[in-house]
């Protein structure tokens, strides 16, 4: 059997042919041609109209034809609708907690630190109490803030963070009081005042706090080393929220 071998020049003159069919050929090649006769064991292929440039073509060897027109990709707007909805990329933990942070106007290490708190960063964690996701909603408290399905990362952390929002803004600013109530409920700090005498929530606000403000130091060291010349001192920190008290707490919270 002759073996087809198909040069530069025939394939560039395939290519840029105007043709109204293709055909495939067995390995893999395909010919753009305007008309086609078949012959005693081979196809002649036509590359124009007047039948002056063409190439024969073992029959064995041609796989298939089709039409130019098949060829062509489908514009968009053919496709159907469920093809054109393209799923946007998924966002990371930081990039959700800017974006809440920015919208709800509380500060994102504060967010973070009551995400490390709360869940480790485990956006499917359900507590024994049955609260879940990042920042641990109670199936109450998510559908309050419009959650509707909690172990969605977006919209948890932004759910969460506006319930902070919402509690420091009942506190006048206290975040003390704001972790509290994120804790134990507003009604155990409204009734104590301040941070209800359970240990679990006292040491829930001390871990928050410690962690916020480690945070806190870390970056404005790290602002004041690239800032500074070398070998002079950073200032040191301020404390962004100041720890609650130490004494010995009596009960315990139920969240």
């Amino acid at each position: 059997m002759q073996i087809l071998r198909l040069t530069a020049t025939l394939l560039l003159l395939a290519s840029t042919a105007l043709a109204l069919e293709i055909a495939e050929l067995r390995n893999g090649f395909t010919i753009r041609h305007s008309a086609r006769e078949s012959r005693e064991g081979s196809v002649r292929l036509f590359f124009d109209n007047e039948k002056t440039s063409f190439i024969d073509i073992p029959s064995t060897e041609i796989e298939r034809y089709y039409s130019e027109a098949e060829a062509l990709p489908v514009p968009p707007a053919a496709l159907p609708d469920a093809l054109l909805d393209v799923a946007p990329p998924v966002k990371s933990t930081n990039q959700i907690v800017g974006e809440a942070s920015r919208q709800h106007g509380v500060d994102q290490d504060f967010i973070r630190s009551v995400i490390r708190q709360e869940s480790s960063g485990n956006a499917h964690a359900v507590s024994p109490a049955g609260a879940r996701g990042l920042m641990q909603l109670m199936p109450g408290t998510a559908l309050h803030l419009g959650v509707s399905d909690s172990f969605n990362s977006e919209q948890n952390v932004h759910g969460g963070t506006l319930y902070l929002r919402e509690l420091l803004e009942r506190y006048n600013g206290d975040a003390i009081k704001a972790l509290a109530a994120y804790n134990a409920g507003p009604g155990a700090v409204d009734r104590y005042k301040g941070v209800p005498p359970y240990r679990e929530t006292r040491k829930y606000v001390q871990r928050v706090v410690r962690d916020y403000n480690k945070s806190k130091r870390g970056a404005e060291k790290s602002a004041a080393t690239s800032a500074k010349p070398a070998g002079k001192p950073a200032t040191k920190a301020a404390a962004a929220i100041a720890t609650p008290p130490s004494s010995e707490p009596v009960e315990r919270a139920a969240k």
